[in-house]
């Protein structure tokens, strides 16, 4: 089935209105502080939807679809674990990071550790932090290739992964994180619409409706307890903990009119991820696993009882179910929230680049600070990491696997030395270097030997468990004796 020209149309006057958006912002930004943390002026709604198309996006919806394809409305679990950590995070980070971001104008999520600790811990996070969002970027761009592919079957993977990768990089070079942040609230409504008016009401009509369900499905796809302890075990500590140590995040927070606003901006994006986005994603995909079981795809090459990529599912339901520009609509839709989550991606990463870990460098022996020369820097770093980020997409295969796997990274070295600055007075620097260095390395090593010898942990266990428990113990050994060493010290003075 080969898309109307209509659809086409309507999907390239979309990316063009993207485009034209970014050149918009582009002529606002004044300053770093401008392109990084919009003018810290915005309010609880903007900020909200778009920590949501943030964290949720389009490589967690075309995921979401995969799991409803795979084990149906239990896959609305993962999202669950997004609202209590964004709750959390209100709750817990918000309070004690906002006050001291505004007092001193922090930028990025390493500069809070930099308060805490020191200039050394801040450079540690900013490299972890720019690998692990580098990572989540390829993730939205492969999203992004994977649905152009299976709707435009005449464009390979590669050549989606070039074209969604190009449009992605060139739009948040412009912009900047207002553009990114307003485009966000548009987007989210967008996708929003599309599924809840077309994509859920016309699959659901296709397939034929619950009695379609139940005779080409097993109970258990319809049952929220179709799944293992492992699972949710597994999501809870790779996803819970990213609202704590996520660059993205902190970007908001600071860009927040105040810490009344961050705070419900937070609780209005935990809403949106569980129930209203996790349902939906999964009810997609299971809707794609009984189109499969009908034959639907067979067309396109994949026959009853044949093996598939079950992210592919829900493309392929939408390619096959929507009628003529209805199908443009919904593709803008959901290109909409891939965009929304690969722009904030590469800011962040931009900025760990650009004020973390460049900073001093760029900015070395100039008396006065040069604002368009800062933005033009920060674009150029935005475009290299994005390169970098297109390159790495057309390696890789598993879109969610990919996402967690940035998570995780991020996670096992960042959460421990974020929790420590929370409960502590004086938390020791050398204990959070060590913490970080331990915990990501610890994740990654076990994560690489587990897919060359083809196993898993006991229990299916995520390494990422491992890497935080280790990350831990050095941090609490280290942070000891850093104290007793400092109290011995202090003794000695006073003799």
């Amino acid at each position: 089935m080969e898309i109307h020209y209509i659809d086409l149309i309507i999907f390239v006057v979309y990316l063009i209105i993207m485009l034209l958006v970014g050149v918009y912002f582009m002529r606002k930004n004044k300053s770093n502080e401008d392109y990084y943390v919009g003018g810290r002026g915005m309010g609880a709604g903007h900020i909200g939807l778009s920590v949501v198309a943030t964290d949720v996006g389009g490589g967690f919806s075309i995921g979401l679809g995969g799991l409803g394809f795979a084990m149906g409305i239990s896959g609305s679990w993962m999202l669950f674990t997004g609202l209590i950590g964004a709750w959390l995070s209100a709750v817990l980070l918000i309070p004690k990071v906002y006050p001291i971001a505004k007092k001193y104008k922090f930028i990025s999520f390493p500069e809070a550790l930099k308060h805490y600790y020191n200039a050394k811990v801040a450079l540690v996070a900013a490299i972890i932090s720019l690998i692990g969002y580098l990572g989540f970027t390829s993730s939205q761009i492969l999203a992004g290739a994977k649905l152009a592919s299976a709707t435009f079957p005449s464009i390979g993977i590669n050549d989606a992964v070039l074209l969604m990768g190009i449009i992605a990089v060139i739009y948040t070079v412009l912009g900047g994180i207002k553009a990114v942040i307003y485009t966000d609230t548009v987007q989210w409504i967008i996708l929003m619409g599309g599924l809840i008016f077309i994509g859920i009401p016309l699959g659901y009509s296709a397939i034929g409706g619950i009695d379609a369900i139940q005779k080409h499905l097993g109970p258990e796809f319809l049952s929220l307890g179709n799944i293992g302890w492992s699972d949710i075990f597994n999501w809870m500590i790779t996803i819970v903990p990213i609202w704590f140590v996520g660059m993205t995040l902190y970007q908001r927070i600071y860009a927040c009119r105040d810490e009344k606003t961050a705070k419900k901006a937070w609780k209005i994006a935990g809403l949106f991820e569980w129930p209203v986005m996790a349902f939906m994603g999964v009810l997609l995909g299971l809707f794609a696993r009984v189109a499969f079981e009908q034959g639907m795809f067979t067309a396109d090459g994949y026959p009853i009882g044949s093996s598939m990529d079950q992210e592919l599912g829900l493309p392929l339901l939408l390619r096959n179910i929507l009628p003529i520009g209805l199908m443009g609509l919904m593709m803008s839709a959901y290109f909409s929230a891939i965009m929304s989550t690969a722009d904030s991606c590469l800011m962040a990463a931009s900025g760990n680049l650009s004020r973390d870990i460049l900073g001093k460098l760029l900015r070395k022996n100039k008396a006065e600070i040069d604002h368009r020369a800062e933005i033009k820097n920060a674009q150029w770093m935005t475009f290299a990491i994005g390169a970098i980020a297109i390159l790495l997409a057309m390696l890789m295969t598993e879109v969610l696997e990919m996402m967690l796997y940035s998570y995780a990274f991020m996670v096992s070295g960042l959460f421990v030395p974020v929790i420590g600055m929370l409960v502590l007075k004086k938390p020791s620097s050398t204990a959070a270097i060590s913490a970080m260095i331990v915990g990501g390395l610890t994740t990654v090593i076990i994560t690489v030997f587990l897919k060359l010898e083809n196993s898993s942990l006991p229990y299916k266990l995520d390494p990422n468990l491992v890497g935080i428990i280790s990350s831990a113990i050095i941090f609490i050994i280290v942070n000891r004796w850093h104290n007793s060493n400092s109290a011995n010290i202090q003794m000695e003075a006073i003799k």
